[in-house]
């Protein structure tokens, strides 16, 4: 059907309930999409309220590019991303949009980008051989839980800057119980009714003591005489000026949008990074001899290959402020569409030998642009992008020029759904063995 005859009905979807539709896309999401996109084509509907009473959901590399190059007020990121809300707070960056979210986005990019991002390097090195040191000759490595910690540390030190080691006490395991909520816990959120019944009283009162910690931090820092000597994301936002946030509020989502965004992405994505090394001793030797080399391209690749194979987040989410046509379908007003990022990752004309773990691939210049999205598109693409992939890379310099890896367990490694992220159900587990340093 040709752009100037687009259909004014919604692609087709199935038919049950939105319940069951909901249920299914929280907990088998990876196993559904590629169903329905089987049964109903490239593009097709889903309703999962609270997430979005009618998904349309496009993963052909045009489509995205449509959506990603759309006009920001008629596409809201913020106002798709509602379901963040209860945790994240309505000034979070991921939840504002046009003005508001410009202005958020401005105050926090400098943070992330040029000379702080390469000094966080050292630290976020030091803080991986500090990690693998602890870890026994021969012993088993969760490596999940591993990965959570140590990406956690890196966030509160680096980017919230949090050195206390009381703080840093009370704050850590506090943040590991949202980041590890189950999905049908946290669509929960949004229902009032639930809020007096445990687990969900459970989890406000967690947030509530996180608010706490974090309101007290943001009053010791604008009180901090070396405020100006410091370089973490808090303090650096404090010295804007004019353009700071103006409110402990707006600065409290920020720092939870980061904490919480900034570390359980990063963790899942290393974890299935070193599960695919474990089961792959040729390519582990690879990517140890290019760590030694100084190649970070190639190491930075095996994390890439991980993020499109083991897809983390499950797409971008766009809400329609205005009838809008992509491709052959005019949508109207309030329509929610997905770039769905699982889809694209498994399409076969994206990837060769789509199901192989080939790391290789972003090397040589065969991926193409709008076909690997870990970090969304667009004006709206993550802006800790750049930070994740130096983390994620120098993390795993750090593991293979110290240990071997492998397989802890023969059955393969599935994913499994936890908040909005998918991780890896057994954890990733590997067996490690120190390297000889010559």
């Amino acid at each position: 059907m040709s752009r100037g005859h687009a259909s004014t009905e919604y692609p087709p979807g199935p038919a049950l309930p939105a319940f069951a539709q909901t249920y299914l896309y929280l907990r088998h999401r990876a196993d559904l999409l590629p169903v329905l996109r089987r049964r109903y084509g490239e593009v097709f509907s889903l309703r999962i309220p609270p997430f979005a009473d009618r998904l349309v959901v496009f993963s052909r590399p045009e489509h995205l590019k449509e959506i990603f190059a759309g006009d920001p007020r008629d596409m809201h990121a913020g106002e798709a991303n509602n379901i963040l809300r209860p945790v994240m707070g309505p000034h979070s960056v991921l939840l504002t949009d046009e003005a508001e979210h410009a202005r958020a986005r401005k105050l926090l990019m400098p943070a992330f980008n040029g000379a702080p991002l390469r000094g966080y390097r050292e630290l976020v090195s030091e803080i991986a051989a500090a990690e693998t040191g602890r870890w026994r000759p021969g012993s088993t490595v969760v490596t999940l839980d591993r990965m959570n910690a140590l990406t956690l540390e890196v966030i509160m030190r680096v980017v919230f800057g949090v050195t206390d080691e009381r703080t840093r006490a009370e704050l850590a395991p506090r943040l590991h119980r949202i980041v590890t909520v189950g999905p049908l816990q946290y669509a929960g959120l949004r229902m009032p009714r639930l809020q007096r019944f445990w687990p969900w009283r459970s989890f406000r009162e967690t947030l509530r003591a996180i608010d706490d910690l974090l309101y007290r931090e943001i009053a010791e820092r604008r009180a901090a005489p070396d405020l100006a000597d410091r370089a973490d994301v808090l303090s650096r936002l404090l010295q804007v000026g004019g353009e700071a946030p103006s409110t402990d509020a707006e600065l409290r989502d920020q720092l939870v949008t980061l904490l919480l965004a900034g570390h359980e992405t990063t963790a899942a994505a290393l974890s299935w990074a070193l599960y695919e090394l474990a089961a792959d001793p040729a390519l582990q030797q690879g990517t140890y001899e290019a760590a030694r080399a100084d190649d970070d391209k190639a190491v930075e690749a095996v994390l890439k290959e991980a993020m499109r194979l083991h897809t983390v987040i499950p797409g971008a989410v766009r809400k329609l402020t205005k009838e809008t046509t992509i491709g052959e379908w005019r949508l109207p007003v309030g329509t929610t569409v997905s770039c769905s990022i699982v889809l694209a990752h498994r399409r076969a004309e994206n990837f060769p030998d789509v199901a192989t773990f080939r790391p290789a691939r972003f090397l040589d210049g065969e991926v193409e642009p709008n076909t690997w999205l870990p970090f969304g598109g667009g004006v709206r693409r993550c802006l800790g992008a750049g930070f994740a992939l130096m983390e994620g890379t120098a993390v795993l310099r750090e593991i293979l020029t110290r240990h071997t890896l492998a397989p802890a367990d023969p059955r393969p490694e599935r994913g499994r759904v936890r908040n909005i992220t998918t991780v890896p159900r057994g954890k990733a587990r590997i067996m490690v063995t120190p390297r000889e340093i010559r």
